[in-house]
């Protein structure tokens, strides 16, 4: 399926979208994949920001270079985890990119999904639910609900077995 459209798989590192990797894998086998995991860049100069919970008390101050590395480990673990989601996917039956991609601190994450999956064509989103509560059997996550409103395509969401 070489020129087909590619599946873009949302990747947490998560059981939940370890089990969505493996469910979109019966569906859709044999199709290219796009794994994205969705980090957010510039967050150790948001952490340089944020005010103290000590009673009121300043917070510590970061310098810029130690910011800069806090974003550097963010960027090389997003990395290594769409690899890992890749591995999964490639498992799966998938033919699978993994892509880890930088957004702004104060952007969801469903919206830089919505983006990618817009920006590559993509034929279809895979996403994990994340079930904590019994709430969460009722009404989405965030971040799944919002994918489905904004999505250029179909979305498919995986939900774990219940226990």
């Amino acid at each position: 399926m070489e020129g087909a459209a590619p599946i873009l798989i949302a990747y947490d590192g998560s059981p939940s979208s370890d089990h969505a990797i493996g469910e979109a894998g019966g569906l859709l086998v044999g199709r290219r994949a796009l794994v994205v995991v969705v980090y957010k860049q510039g967050i150790g100069f948001e952490l340089m920001e944020v005010p103290s919970v000590t009673g009121g008390l300043p917070p510590p101050q970061l310098d810029v270079r130690a910011a800069i590395e806090v974003d550097d480990e963010l960027a090389e673990r997003s990395q290594k985890l769409a690899q890992k989601g890749a591995e999964l996917a490639r498992d799966a039956g998938f033919e699978p990119e993994a892509l880890a991609v930088a957004d702004e601190v104060d952007t969801p994450v469903a919206e830089t999904i919505v983006n990618v999956a817009a920006d590559r064509g993509a034929a279809a989103i895979v996403i994990g639910a994340h079930g904590h509560s019994r709430l969460s059997e009722v009404v989405l996550g965030s971040t799944s609900r919002d994918v489905i409103r904004h999505a250029p395509c179909p979305v498919v969401i995986a939900r774990p077995a219940q226990r």
